[in-house]
């Protein structure tokens, strides 16, 4: 298996190139030269071994120049009893006849980022190995919310890394940020930045494609990786789950084998929902791809149109994960649905970076509306359905998985679509408590500490606080820098201890 990059398909390298690099050195997204293709008969075989397994059979269909063994320590490492609180690791949990959500949020930093962030370093560092000449590897890191904690969790102490994540001041919710800044390890670091999302991603990738700061860390034996999911590393852990939820539907006599599904994930920068579609292209049964957004709802306005533009109000939201204009992982979707066009996916790059938008061709939008459908709503219609689903369920969803469940059930009054559906929960209520609150009907005025909200929230409902969450009350807070979006690089090089 090779990969290429999105906008120059003349690159062609191995899986451990791919991973350590981050990103093609023009600014493509590397994808693989091919998706495998599986069987039925596959499928009935993972559905037999567990989540490590199934994490085995995926990956190497992928990273074919990684040994047996070194796949083996790898998902071992990643998956390990011990560091997921669902013995499932990727637990599929009925919420009505026919609609299931799919947790992954168990993991040590609560969120679904740990699903591939337990498991990239493993991945890095044994790639490094093979292609970085024992170059220190630079962690690069843009965050909404979730991606800083998990890659710092992820990385910490790792052996010849550096993590710097970069996050919006004012664009994360409060326990997020307790979580980033009271980060263990003496290799990590972290910086607030006044902006948003989009400026910390478009600074971020500014500074890996530098050809001065890559001369600069040269200097030091250093190079520029990535843990967001430009990184194929990334991405391609993602694609497990999607065969593993299906798997369990098989196993608990939900579905049949050969039985379609519909997926449902709520999507900021397009890696979650890419993932799916991966599965959906080797072989999961899957009809359609339920894209959800809430108020920055560029996406749906994209899937209903073929119009992407990214020039528009801007919303902080209470499911600030998802509060991104520009979809990095849309860039490999575009290379796929063109038939592997590099000139196209530029030219759709260059719009974005230049006008802020591109439209599709009636090609690729065809193809587009073959797999996906789109849906959005805003922090009311998001605050109803986590009171809703409580109300209805006894279940209790964070902001981000209720704005997947309100679009679910919108194309569902739309369509009758009554196809077995998994809905995908990405991350711990807990992490969103004082909106998650008020939702369930608390009275109770919002106050600054995120630890009595959690409290309060566990009273009402008796759900338990996740242990990762209650830990970080005692921990001191080790970063409080905040930068401006042009400081960006000087901050990296500093960090590093490079002039």
């Amino acid at each position: 298996m090779y990969y290429t990059s999105t906008r120059d398909k003349s690159v062609k390298v191995t899986a451990a190139q791919a991973i350590t690099n981050g990103i093609s050195k023009e600014g493509g997204l590397y994808v693989p030269c091919e998706i495998p293709c599986v069987s039925r008969e596959f499928i009935k075989h993972l559905a037999e071994l567990d989540y490590i397994g199934r994490a085995k059979e995926i990956l190497a269909l992928y990273l074919t120049d990684f040994t047996e063994q070194e796949l083996d320590d790898c998902v071992h490492g990643a998956y390990k009893a011990g560091k997921f609180t669902a013995k499932e690791v990727a637990p599929t949990v009925a919420l009505e006849n026919g609609v299931n959500i799919l947790e992954l949020w168990h993991g040590p930093t609560c969120a679904f980022k740990d699903m591939a962030l337990q498991l990239l370093p493993y991945l890095l560092t044994t790639s490094a190995k093979k292609t970085a000449d024992g170059k220190q590897i630079v962690i690069l890191v843009a965050t909404s919310g979730d991606t800083g904690k998990a890659a710092l969790e992820g990385f910490k102490d790792v052996e010849n890394t550096n993590v710097l994540v970069f996050y919006p001041n004012d664009g994360v919710s409060a326990m997020q940020k307790l979580q980033m800044c009271t980060q263990e390890g003496a290799n990590v670091a972290v910086c607030a930045i006044n902006g948003n999302f989009d400026d910390a991603q478009t600074s971020v990738k500014e500074i890996f494609t530098s050809e001065q700061v890559k001369a600069k860390l040269a200097e030091k034996n250093m190079m520029f990786s990535s843990a967001n999911s430009i990184n194929w590393g990334r991405l391609v852990p993602q694609i497990v789950y999607y065969f593993s939820t299906y798997c369990d539907l098989l196993n608990q006599g939900k579905i049949s084998l050969g039985d379609k599904i519909n997926i449902v994930v709520p999507t900021g920068n397009f890696g979650n929902i890419l993932a799916a579609y991966y599965a959906k292209e080797m072989g999961v049964p899957i009809k359609k791809l339920l894209c959800a957004s809430n108020a920055n709802n560029v996406l749906t306005e994209f899937i209903d149109s073929g119009f992407y533009n990214k020039d528009r109000e801007f919303f902080t939201t209470i499911s600030p994960s998802m509060d991104i204009l520009v979809s990095s992982n849309l860039e490999r979707l575009l290379f796929h649905l063109s038939g592997d066009n590099d000139s196209f996916v530029k030219d759709c790059m260059e719009g974005l970076f230049e006008d802020g938008c591109y439209t599709v061709n009636r090609s690729v939008y065809e193809k587009l509306k073959g797999s996906f459908e789109g849906g959005c709503c805003d922090d009311a219609a998001t605050k109803e359905t986590i009171g809703d689903i409580y109300r209805r369920f006894h279940y209790l969803c964070d902001t981000h998985t209720a704005v997947a469940v309100r679009v679910f059930y919108n194309y569902l009054e739309k369509t009758g679509d009554t196809t077995p559906t998994v809905i995908a929960s990405t991350a711990s209520p807990y992490k969103f408590s004082p909106a998650v609150l008020e939702a369930v009907g608390s009275k109770e005025a919002v106050c600054e500490d995120g630890f009595v909200m959690m409290e309060r929230l566990q009273e009402i409902t008796g759900e338990p606080i996740p242990a990762p969450l209650a830990a970080i009350q005692n921990k001191p807070v080790r970063f409080e820098k905040v930068a401006e979006r042009s400081e960006m690089t000087d901050v990296v090089l500093d960090l590093l201890g490079i002039k």
